[in-house]
């Protein structure tokens, strides 16, 4: 193919009806039309599919792509036929075909109509298949989502890995073109090796979406509401949030649905009629958000997606990457928000304990990964672009301002003195550890790794105990991210010390480190407010509501959590209620409660709110669906009728650590619950006695102070059960 530039442009205009290139596009063709090995990095939305669509199109032969999704294969498909006046210019070989239609699709292919072939791996293992194209005239051979050939890529499918066996098969000297939308350092080595092609031509485009905004929010029990917060903020907006499981994808939808928003539920577990349903109201938009598994969004090319919200943070930094790459792909505003909750992390990792150890060293290293990237301080786009070996400079870099740390920055301290010792430390230990162990190290801390190396008996050992471990966790990121240190992913995580790292210990100077976030459980319950996006908790309001709560406390000879909790106090600050109907949608706050003790709040808020000139915001007064208030109603009858709990538990398919919580919520938002019947098989009249008196004495209701007062007298199940006695007693 002899195809000068000016060509390249006609043939543009002419399939395409574009008259310019994109980024990197004209480089790559011009390499695949010249018949080279090629290898793309390309961002989602950087134009991936026309670098070989094009060349397909204009080439002698038919081209072979291999993907790994039906449905993305399809969308690709009716988007080539839309161009051309053929219909057989591009088809699908795969699974979902019956005879006659393999049969047409062969046919097309041999009389030189079929310019793209769409295949799954798996369909190049079929021998018929593989004789078939033996015969025919292939121009090249792409495979997309190349990642998923490497096991550190976030898609990893074995079949991916015989791809260089097959293509031999099929022809010698066929090009090969392989594109993916995230990889590491790691994993490109990773494609090129394994196809084959290190000495491909490669072209990277810059990870950098300057438009989208990142931000990380601490993740509360109030996170539902939050949401909604947030959606109805950008109302009219479209949007994906994504949760890990299907169960939370069916709940969420539902309660943005009662609360007035157009959402529509996504994931793998739907009939495939409703879920391509539910695709094409998005795409249409008919409905503002879609509420999805990980399943949705693949080849899914809406560009004015506004926002999306991780419910749950994802297992690996491409995850994270590439679902937030669905946001604002054309180049207008993309707010990317993801709820973090240590907690989620633990239950993934749970997810893993079943796999192969290799495995599972790979999961927990991508994992520490998205902690570090969730708890960092520094700027978010500054380290994904650094996990994607891409330096970034946040001073003059394009969207250096575009995410919550740089824009809300921590306070920094010297450490010029802890980077030299971590540096001293990872050196003389002679480069053994990863992060966790380092950090025992420095804090003196033995265990079995350690002691079998000896570390214990090094000079070195505790020399840094005088900080705590998060503190040294965080030194090791920032360390990471300006370049002093690296990972080492053959091993797992292993630290090192680079050139630069030596450079920096033979003079060390300045270091100006920022304090990490603290997401730990006392952030938990809090209705989380954002700078960003308005409505902050009134502090002011906190403080006199707190006040009058002590008042009515004393006064009715009760701890003051009794009347309301913190968490409710701090939510009634941010929605300003000025009615007993309006106070029982208050996180916490139920019914009963509202009756017992609202007066008093209601009257204090209200002329709170006249005396500031304060404007209400009616729309933060979140809903719950039916199907929470039908289990509530389940555990109420079914505690009445005296059946032991934890059957009333496993009849709803709960643990019993979701049940107490529960039951928690309906004691505290002040319904009677006798379980007396139940606690005098766990604990005697004494111990109830000591229990009892130790909640009417407390500054506060949080457990771990009272696991620390009993000092492993009760366990924690014990004394949550005996608060919802207590409070359901003194407090209903």
């Amino acid at each position: 193919m002899s195809l000068t530039e000016i060509d390249l442009h006609q043939e543009l205009k002419k399939y395409f009806g574009f008259s310019q290139f994109k980024g990197l596009q004209e480089q790559v063709i011009t390499s695949i039309v010249k018949g080279k090995d090629t290898f793309v990095v390309m961002p989602t939305g950087g134009g991936k599919s026309l670098c070989y669509q094009l060349p397909a199109l204009i080439a002698d032969g038919t081209a072979i792509v291999v993907s790994p999704l039906i449905a993305l294969m399809k969308n690709q498909v009716d988007a080539i036929r839309g161009i051309s006046s053929e219909h057989g210019v591009a088809h699908v070989l795969n699974s979902s075909l019956n005879k006659t239609e393999v049969k047409q699709v062969k046919e097309d292919i041999s009389n030189g109509i079929t310019k793209l072939l769409y295949v799954a791996p798996e369909s190049l293992t079929k021998e018929d298949y593989v004789e078939f194209l033996r015969g025919q005239t292939v121009s090249f051979l792409a495979i997309d989502e190349a990642h998923c050939i490497s096991e550190w890529g976030h898609d990893f499918r074995p079949e991916y890995r015989n791809l260089r066996s097959i293509i031999k098969r099929i022809g010698d000297n066929i090009p090969i073109i392989a594109l993916t939308a995230t990889a590491t350092p790691k994993v490109q080595e990773d494609i090129l090796k394994n196809l084959g092609i290190t000495d491909a031509k490669t072209f990277k485009a810059s990870f950098n979406r300057p438009n989208l905004y990142y931000e990380v929010r601490p993740k509360t029990k109030n996170v539902d509401a939050d949401i909604i917060r947030f959606v109805k903020q950008n109302e009219g907006k479209s949007g994906i949030i994504y949760c890990l499981s299907r169960k939370k994808v069916e709940e969420l939808a539902q309660t943005l649905q009662v609360n007035g928003i157009s959402a529509v539920p996504y994931h793998a577990g739907l009939e495939a009629k409703t879920r391509s349903r539910h695709q094409d109201m998005f795409l249409m938009e008919d409905i503002d958000v879609v509420v999805a598994t990980i399943a949705f969004g693949m080849g899914i090319d809406k560009p004015d997606v506004r926002f999306v919200i991780h419910h749950d943070i994802p297992k690996s930094i491409e995850s994270y990457y590439q679902e937030t790459g669905r946001a604002g792909r054309d180049g207008g505003e993309g707010h990317c928000l993801a709820f973090y909750s240590y907690k989620d992390i633990e239950k993934l990792e749970k997810f893993m304990s079943g796999k192969p150890v290799a495995e599972q060293e790979i999961g927990h290293a991508l994992l520490q990964e998205i902690v570090a990237y969730a708890e960092t301080s520094i700027s978010r786009r500054k380290f994904i672009l650094h996990y994607f070996g891409e330096e970034f400079d946040q001073e003059t870099g394009e969207g250096g301002t575009m995410d919550d740390n740089v824009r809300y920055p921590k306070k920094q301290v010297e450490a010029k003195d802890e980077v030299a010792l971590l540096l001293k430390t990872v050196k003389e230990t002679k480069e053994l550890y990863k992060a966790k162990d380092l950090v025992k190290t420095l804090q003196g801390k033995a265990n079995a790794i350690i002691s079998s190396h000896r570390t214990d008996e090094h000079p070195l050992f505790g020399k840094g105990s005088y900080k705590d471990s998060k503190f040294w966790m965080a030194l090791i990121r920032q360390a990471l991210v300006q370049g002093y240190l690296k990972k080492d992913i053959e091993t797992y995580g292993v630290i090192k010390v680079t050139p630069e790292g030596e450079k920096y210990l033979q003079e060390p100077s300045s270091f100006m480190m920022t304090e990490d976030h603290i997401f730990d459980s006392t952030t938990e319950a809090v209705p989380s407010a954002s700078k960003k996006t308005g409505g902050a908790v009134d502090q002011q309001l906190v403080k006199m509501l707190k006040d009058l709560r002590k008042k009515i406390a004393k006064k009715m000879e009760l701890p003051p959590f009794v009347i309301f909790q913190d968490p409710s106090l701090e939510d009634m600050a941010l929605k300003y209620p000025v009615s007993i109907k309006e106070l029982e949608n208050i996180f916490g706050v139920g019914e009963g409660k509202a009756k017992k003790y609202g007066k008093d709040f209601v009257e204090l808020i209200e002329r709170y709110v006249e005396e500031n000139d304060i404007t209400r915001p009616d729309d933060l007064v979140v809903k719950s669906t039916g199907a929470n208030s039908a289990l509530k109603l389940y555990i109420i009858q079914n505690v009445d009728r005296k059946l032991p709990l934890d059957d009333i538990a496993s009849a709803k398919g709960m643990t019993m650590d979701e049940f107490i919580k529960e039951m928690e919520a309906i004691v505290y938002s002040g319904t009677k619950l006798n379980i007396d019947y139940y606690l005098q098989d766990i604990l005697d009249e004494d111990q109830q006695e000591e229990i009892h008196e130790y909640f009417l004495e407390a500054e506060n209701d949080k457990i771990d102070d009272a696991l620390e007062e009993f000092d492993g007298d009760y366990d924690d199940e014990e004394l949550r059960l005996y608060r919802i006695k207590f409070i359901s007693e003194v407090a209903n």
